[in-house]
């Protein structure tokens, strides 16, 4: 295999020409986004009439330790084989890709796609407005509806994960807690930090847990991976970091979205109502469910957003916004789960 650049400073003119099919003749770039587990840029492009003048490119995460996880769970060749395989087959709105490549070990990879801004960049910590949050469970359905009982991506090799993968983490999680409580005891409400103990002490029955699949699933369905208003202004929304997708349940990532991303403020108001209209657009797409049928799920992907936030804060580069922004995540996840019964709903299932 060819090697390709893993750095932006590798990217050369005579390169990307190449691989856009036009002549290149300048380039410059300039960091983007919040991503922590890979590093975004915009590459800024002089050439001729037919070539973009800017793209934005994804690579390894500067950070060792944010890039050794990346490796160990896979998430860089996910990401590739997400743009490469699935993208095509679904209605939601990604970056169109122009180059997808990861090497064999899993710690190097490139995506070069399209630029969709100007945007409005999805803020974890800020939380959003009900018309930004309605944007995304449109989305969310654009994943979910358009893969629901595929086998040809449920059960493609690129999604499978490793063997001994739920075992690792269910392992792995009872320390992360430890880390996390450590670190935001005092930063945290109590209420909430005893969700993250009380799902630590579960952690054999919450990743062994054994659903049956049923579509296609972003994994880090939050605000920060979301651009707004994109092309400025002239489509409403886009879904970034594919580095998650995994086949599985819908209400892993619209339990987790309204939990970690709108807010208790907005999910007290408009929970009912974003549930319905996840439904509503489901059911346009062919696959209709009673609001009975996803209750349970809908509970227990809550808690995705609980497990999210504190695996996240232990296994990859601190931060002062990763803090806030994994403060936020629990925060969120952990009083929706309090409200909605999650950890009783995980205890039925054991």
């Amino acid at each position: 295999m060819e090697r390709f650049p893993v750095h932006p400073d590798e990217v050369t003119a005579a390169w990307l020409g190449g691989q856009l099919g036009v002549r290149v003749d300048a380039l410059r770039w300039e960091p983007i986004g919040t991503g922590q587990v890979g590093d975004s840029v915009r590459f800024f492009i002089e050439g001729d009439g037919d070539v973009p003048p800017t793209l934005a490119g994804k690579f390894p995460a500067a950070d060792t330790a944010s890039r050794t996880t990346a490796a160990m769970f896979g998430l860089y060749r996910k990401e590739v084989a997400f743009y490469r395989e699935a993208a095509p087959l679904l209605d939601v709105r990604a970056p169109r890709v122009f180059f997808a490549d990861a090497d064999e070990t899993g710690a190097d990879f490139l995506l070069v796609f399209e630029d969709v801004g100007p945007a409005r960049q999805g803020d974890q910590i800020d939380g959003c407005d009900i018309a930004d949050a309605r944007a995304a469970i449109r989305q969310a359905a654009a994943i979910h509806a358009p893969s629901w009982a595929r086998a040809e991506l449920l059960e493609a090799d690129w999604i499978a994960p490793p063997p001994d993968l739920r075992e690792r983490l269910g392992a792995m999680y009872p320390q992360a807690q430890a880390i996390f409580r450590e670190r935001y005891a005092d930063s945290l409400d109590p209420d909430c930090m005893a969700v993250c103990d009380q799902l630590a002490e579960a952690s054999s029955a919450w990743f062994g847990r054994e659903d049956p699949p049923q579509c296609l699933v972003h994994g880090d369905f939050r605000l920060d991976n979301m651009l707004f208003d994109i092309r400025g202004g002239q489509e409403p929304i886009a879904i970034l970091d594919w580095q998650t997708v995994a086949a599985g349940r819908p209400m892993t990532d619209v339990g987790y979205f309204i939990g970690c991303g709108v807010g208790e403020r907005l999910w007290r108001e408009h929970e009912r109502e974003l549930l319905d209209l996840w439904r509503a657009e489901m059911r346009e797409r062919g696959v209709a469910l009673t609001h009975d049928e996803i209750e349970r799920d809908y509970r227990l992907g809550i808690l995705h957003g609980v497990s999210t936030a504190v695996f996240s804060a232990a296994f990859v580069e601190r931060t002062e916004r990763g803090d806030a922004n994994f403060l936020s995540m629990a925060r969120g996840a952990c009083s929706l789960a309090q409200a909605r019964g999650s950890i009783e709903a995980l205890k039925e299932v054991i």
